[in-house]
């Protein structure tokens, strides 16, 4: 679980976050939408500890994050796994490197050992035999699985995605989506994830937030497809053609 208590971040004069409080449960998957100039991106980083809050507690577990020190911070940081909008693969490296990269900068296992928690996270994502192949040799749905079988290859406890549908068709988006979700299942992690994607939203949002203006407007499950109490909220949800379509429908209750 992550508990996030009256969260401020500013930049100079502008304050971009502005007492954010809520809960990411263990186990479900937590998701983050709003606008371009939420404060999502800023939301998230200081949930990674890239940015420093000015006030508010971020707690994971019963661990108060700016109490910790760099050595219980680095200790941390071994718990997290993280899934980047790009992908991030490094180019010159083979999906088995690119997956073991973690092990070697966090573990102690053998050679073998790594090389076993690496075919076993690939065989999770679908991608056996893909070991000796480059980022450049595989679709871009496939590099998807890759970067997510590099973040839970250290078995973490807490979850990270940024936008990990970005550039993907639909197909496939929904593939990452089920995907993201049984890992979230099946080792019990604590996932939040940063999307724009509406699909996404309707298909995995267990919980949700939406952040207007640097402030949690509303947060509730992806019943938001049907209602919300904030104005801003819904006119987000029903922005595109498609979801004006389906709003239209429920309301003459087809």
């Amino acid at each position: 679980m992550i508990k996030i208590e009256n969260l401020h971040k500013s930049f100079g004069e502008h304050h971009v976050l502005k007492g954010i409080s809520t809960t990411f449960e263990k186990g479900q998957t937590n998701l983050i939408i709003g606008q371009s100039g939420s404060g999502k991106t800023v939301f998230i980083k200081c949930l990674l500890g890239l940015f420093e809050p000015e006030k508010g507690n971020i707690c994971y577990g019963d661990m108060k994050y700016r109490e910790l020190s760099p050595t219980k911070k680095r200790e941390l940081r071994k718990q997290i796994g993280m899934v980047f909008q790009g992908g991030a693969l490094f180019d010159s490296m083979t999906v088995e490197q690119n997956v073991m990269f973690p092990l070697r900068m966090f573990s102690n296992a053998s050679k073998s050992e790594m090389l076993d928690r690496v075919n076993e996270v690939l065989a999770r994502v679908k991608l056996v035999n893909a070991n000796h192949k480059f980022p450049s040799e595989i679709s871009g749905g496939m590099q998807k699985r890759v970067s997510i079988a590099r973040a839970v290859v250290n078995r973490p406890n807490f979850l990270f995605c940024d936008e990990p549908n970005s550039g993907l068709d639909p197909k496939t988006a929904t593939v990452i989506d089920n995907l993201i979700q049984e890992i979230t299942y099946d080792f019990d992690i604590t996932t939040v994830i940063n999307t724009h994607d509406m699909n996404s939203v309707f298909e995995i949002g267990q919980k949700i937030i939406y952040l207007e203006k640097g402030k949690l407007a509303w947060e509730g499950s992806k019943s938001i497809i049907h209602k919300t109490d904030n104005e801003a909220v819904t006119k987000f949800v029903y922005s595109s053609n498609l979801y004006k379509k389906v709003r239209i429908a429920q309301q003459k209750g087809y």
